[in-house]
């Protein structure tokens, strides 16, 4: 990591310990563990790679996204929260670390067509919900070829219609933590 990055990572890091003191941003074992989840969005980031334009929902406190985007800067990270004061959170986060990055706070079924005319290469969440209700949700914003990277608590990969497993990647913090990626099947394989 650079200097520059590991700058605004301690900055992302306070401002996130400060809020959480406030408000509920991330759980216990989040914050006991917080270097360890910063780690592993990074990890992440190395490995997917993200370009163009990526699409973060259930933002909550950050994780993944806010790192990823500040070792990413090439990327154009837009983060979907609908809770108002994780939302004003992000805000501040982005402002503070200097990210050029859209922050919407809404839910994602009512934000879905105001970004219809974007195409996402990367859609992240991490710990939200059930993926086989929100991920086609996603697929008419996803570019083609784009990928879905799920970060879940098992190697398990949801089947999904429309969409093929690229790649199943063991996480850092080992005990089944795993980062899913699955890609928008193309369009005579659907």
């Amino acid at each position: 990591m650079t200097s520059s990055v590991e700058e605004r990572i301690d900055t992302y890091r306070r401002l996130l310990l400060e809020w959480t003191a406030k408000i509920n941003l991330i759980g216990p074992e989040a914050r006991r563990n917080l270097d360890a989840h910063i780690d592993e969005a990074l990890f992440a980031g190395e490995k997917l790679v993200p370009r163009g334009a990526v699409l973060d929902f259930g933002s909550g406190g950050g994780l993944p996204a806010i790192p990823m985007a500040i070792a990413n800067p090439d990327a154009h990270f837009v983060l979907v929260e609908a809770d108002v004061k994780k939302w004003a959170f992000l805000k501040q986060a982005a402002r503070a670390c200097g990210l050029q990055c859209e922050v919407h706070g809404d839910r994602l079924e009512k934000l879905a067509a105001r970004l219809a005319q974007r195409h996402f290469t990367l859609v992240t969440s991490r710990a939200v919900g059930h993926p086989e209700k929100w991920v086609p949700l996603v697929e008419p914003l996803l570019a083609e070829g784009g990928r879905v990277a799920l970060f879940e608590g098992s190697p398990e990969a949801p089947v999904i219609a429309g969409f093929d497993l690229a790649e199943s990647i063991p996480l850092p913090r080992g005990e089944g933590h795993t980062l899913i990626v699955l890609r928008k099947a193309p369009r005579e394989n659907r």
